[in-house]
């Protein structure tokens, strides 16, 4: 099975400069715990829930500050052409629970831990790919 057939296409996105507030509101909005942040259509990175309390309140910015302040900027993406394993394998490699799926350069969709999960034809990939990604991280030597 390819990740087009499973990822979700209706995805909103944020400018760099959407305020942590804005983003928040969105995200309770929406009921998502991700929104990309593009720039001219681009992918500059992806703002999560875990990102907007870990460094951006707990790092005591105000609600005002910019997104680009504080996204993840990692840009681990995936294809629309990927099986739906290689991207649970890279979800679980990386340790992310969504992976933004680009086309073009442009933002075409999104895969969560959750529609891997419902991946009937293999339901092993989401096992690995759950077992994986929930493991605790390596603590810093």
């Amino acid at each position: 099975m390819k990740v087009s057939e499973i990822m979700t296409t209706e995805v909103e996105t944020c400018g760099p400069e959407t305020t942590i507030q804005e983003v928040a509101s969105k995200m309770m909005e929406l009921d998502v715990g991700s929104i990309p942040v593009t720039e001219g259509g681009n992918l500059r990175g992806i703002i999560t829930d875990r990102d907007l309390v870990i460094r951006g309140i707990a790092a005591q910015f105000s609600l005002d500050t910019p997104v680009n302040r504080i996204i993840s900027s990692d840009n681990i993406t995936g294809t629309p052409d990927m099986d739906v394993e290689e991207a649970a394998n890279l979800m679980a490699q990386q340790r992310i629970r969504r992976l933004p799926i680009i086309e073009d350069n442009k933002v075409v969709g999104i895969v969560s831990l959750g529609d891997v999960a419902v991946d009937e034809e293999d339901p092993e990939d989401s096992e690995i790919a759950l077992e994986e990604i929930s493991k605790p991280a390596e603590p810093d030597k």
